[in-house]
């Protein structure tokens, strides 16, 4: 029988809070810590970040990846996780190959750290850290339809048994996040209702939806609740993997009354 990837675009919360009982993130740490339990165990992870993005598509190749404290201001033992994952270099040379064939110029870098977008979750996800991780990053052009081109070159990974994570946040609007009374909770709630029936529904033709998620500045409360779209990016490139309509496996108050969701292909 063959395995088929597990696809799923995540909120992975602010910097390491949903690792130290932070009040806000505990819906969260909930949700992520509760996703193995409905998959099969992966033979490899990849994830990919907000908090990386380059001129050149790029994949970490180390056999050992380090960590990335890519965050500041937070607690001193927060700057003391471990994540020690092997990484895998032949994964990441066949992701550069597929990104390459597809026409997307795609490279292999052997010294960046996994960012906190990849070992915040996977610490709550798979605290063991025994099962091989790499990361892709963004596009810097922060095109959303190249990043559902990329999903796309990636696809023929949906048949092994792999956990792909689009690891971000359906609501940044940072100023809001750190309001003690976040203004606009309308706008979070239409983007979201948005992106739910644009990801989930069935009926909807795949160009339809491809073409929702390309011109995703046109939905309602888009530039509210993503004034910049890095978090929102790495879900375009899980649509493009996924190729197909989404179950809407979290969406709940993240952080205060500010709304975040998840989806699973």
């Amino acid at each position: 029988m063959t395995n088929k990837a597990s696809i799923i675009y995540i909120p992975h919360g602010g910097g390491p809070l949903p690792l130290i009982d932070e009040e806000n993130n505990r819906n969260l740490n909930t949700y992520l810590r509760s996703i193995p339990q409905t998959l099969d165990r992966p033979d490899a992870i990849i994830v990919i970040s907000a908090h990386w993005e380059a001129p050149v598509i790029s994949v970490t190749a180390s056999a050992n990846p380090p960590l990335l404290f890519d965050y500041s201001g937070f607690p001193p033992e927060t700057y003391e996780y471990e994540y020690p994952a092997p990484g895998h270099p032949q994964l990441a040379g066949r992701v550069a190959e597929l990104l390459s064939g597809a026409g997307i110029e795609a490279q292999l870098d052997d010294e960046r750290g996994l960012d906190h977008g990849v070992f915040v979750p996977l610490l709550l996800m798979y605290p063991e850290a025994d099962i091989p991780c790499i990361q892709i990053s963004l596009s810097d052009t922060l095109d959303a339809g190249l990043h559902v081109n990329i999903g796309e070159a990636l696809s023929a990974l949906k048949s092994e048994n792999i956990l792909i994570l689009g690891s971000g946040f359906s609501f940044h609007n940072m100023r809001a996040l750190m309001s003690s009374q976040p203004g606009e909770i309308a706008e979070n709630l239409a983007f979201e209702q948005w992106l739910a029936d644009t990801c989930s529904d069935g009926n909807r033709s795949e160009n339809d939806r491809k073409q929702r998620l390309v011109n995703w500045e046109q939905a309602p409360g888009a530039r509210y609740c993503h004034p910049r779209e890095e978090h929102l990016l790495p879900l375009q490139v899980c649509y493009g993997i996924g190729g197909g309509p989404a179950e809407v496996s979290y969406q709940k108050a993240t952080v205060g009354n500010i709304v975040s969701s998840a989806y699973r292909w």
